[in-house]
């Protein structure tokens, strides 16, 4: 099992795919990608009337196979949200470092990476991917790393998570900030504070949120609210995070606070 904190700052456990499971969903979406290519090059040859030593088939050919190495996984992680046939088939899933949906931009890094690096050109046929997986206490291989992804079992759709409510004072402060330069690491390491705020003491809780604020606002290029408590200033940054984010939520949905108090007494 693995811990993740989502984005509503909410600490929750999965168990992670290891190798032999990982490996039985890689043969199933091998078998799937065997076919395509097959499909592909039949096309190929057809395209070019028979002719395989026409000076576009070493083209068409190599676009046939990145297609196949590359397109396929990239696809269909982007379209099931982190899911491929193979992983499907036993219950697998992408998701994030903090347990939230992968998109098309996780789902390419893992695509190339698992093209040159894990599996093929530089991989020895999945060597790599197997020794990265083994040193990882998450069994991560090195597009996993490269893309702040792990592989977990989960037999549902991952539930689209509500959105934290910040204080109502910092919320016109908080939707002028540009958060494109706040990193993902540093995103994770305000979730865990708030998530693990109730368990520090208070001199802890001032110390380690002063530091992460002035992190924060160092990246954002911004100067900190005068007269607020570090809590309230993470919490109104994570919550406006999550709401460019997230699609907005149907009038029924419920919205849902952290478990720590944003509105606390200023």
């Amino acid at each position: 099992m693995a811990e993740f904190t989502t984005g509503e700052a909410v600490a929750i456990e999965l168990p992670v795919a290891r190798i032999p499971t990982r490996a039985a969903a890689f043969v199933l979406d091998l078998m799937l990608q065997a076919v395509l290519g097959t499909a592909l090059f039949t096309g190929v040859l057809l395209l070019l009337g028979g002719n395989d030593s026409s000076p576009w088939s070493t083209t068409l050919t190599l676009v046939s196979l990145v297609t196949v190495l590359v397109g396929y996984p990239v696809a269909f992680e982007t379209l099931l949200r982190g899911a491929t046939p193979g992983k499907l088939a036993l219950g697998l899933r992408v998701v994030r470092a903090d347990g939230g949906p992968v998109d098309f931009r996780h789902a390419l890094t893992r695509g190339l990476t698992g093209a040159i690096v894990d599996f093929w050109m530089l991989g020895l046929f999945g060597v790599i991917a197997v020794v990265s997986s083994i040193c990882s206490p998450n069994a991560r291989r090195v597009g996993d790393v490269l893309a702040g992804t792990v592989v977990v079992h989960i037999q549902q759709r991952l539930s689209v998570p509500a959105l934290a409510v910040p204080p109502a004072w910092l919320t016109g402060w908080s939707a002028e900030l540009d958060l494109t330069d706040l990193p993902e690491d540093l995103a994770l390491a305000v979730r865990q504070y708030l998530t693990r705020i109730n368990a520090l003491t208070p001199a802890a809780q001032y110390e380690l949120g002063g530091a992460l604020v002035a992190a924060v606002c160092a990246r954002l290029r911004v100067a900190p609210p005068a007269g607020y408590p570090p809590v309230q200033i993470l919490g109104s940054v994570i919550a406006e995070r999550q709401r460019r984010a997230l699609p907005a939520p149907p009038p029924s949905w419920p919205l849902a606070f952290p478990p720590v108090s944003f509105a606390a007494t200023r």
